[in-house]
């Protein structure tokens, strides 16, 4: 018999990138899998856990952050996406030590129960007005459609955003 002329190739099971991003104000450099969502980054890799992990498929709105400004579902954008770009979660919308207006306002209008969702409401509610979509109730629930709260508070999260809406404080991020 003749000589083994085949030859096994490794290939890696995990492909790391580095990705530099500025998170909250500060730069972060990540090496992760291309495969990790910026969910997945900001909790395990930089341990900011305001963001939450509901249904992980985007249909949820609990890991709402922002992205250069827009808002987007962390579990459905690769972190690798992310290069080059600003990230704001709910931990970084104000100053250490300060709250955001909008988070004011659900504590004063009661605009959660459980808590869970809050972190993707408040986030989904400064894009409203950031946006300028913070018109009539209708199209704030329009405009909130895609984060779901399993408790109910929906109507106080609509006057909360409506009362900062009006006070014209709302899209003022740090």
């Amino acid at each position: 018999m003749g000589a083994d002329t085949s030859r096994e190739t490794a290939v890696p099971d995990v492909f790391e990138l580095v990705t530099r991003l500025v998170v909250n104000g500060h730069p972060a450099v990540l090496s992760v899998d291309t495969r990790v969502t910026l969910l997945d980054a900001l909790r395990d890799h930089l341990g900011l856990v305001g963001t939450k992990k509901g249904c992980d498929q985007g249909a949820c709105g609990a890991c709402t952050v922002h992205v250069n400004g827009k808002r987007v579902l962390s579990c459905l954008t690769l972190a690798a996406q992310c290069e080059g770009h600003t990230v704001t979660t709910i931990e970084g919308l104000s100053r250490p030590g300060e709250t955001h207006p909008m988070q004011e306002a659900f504590v004063a209008r009661d605009g959660f129960q459980c808590g869970f969702c809050t972190p993707g409401q408040i986030m989904s509610a400064v894009a409203l007005i950031g946006e300028g979509r913070a018109g009539s109730d209708d199209e704030i629930r329009e405009f909130m459609s895609g984060n779901l709260c399993r408790c109910g508070a929906y109507p106080n999260m609509v006057a909360a955003i409506r009362d900062v809406a009006a006070a014209g404080s709302g899209d003022a991020a740090f």
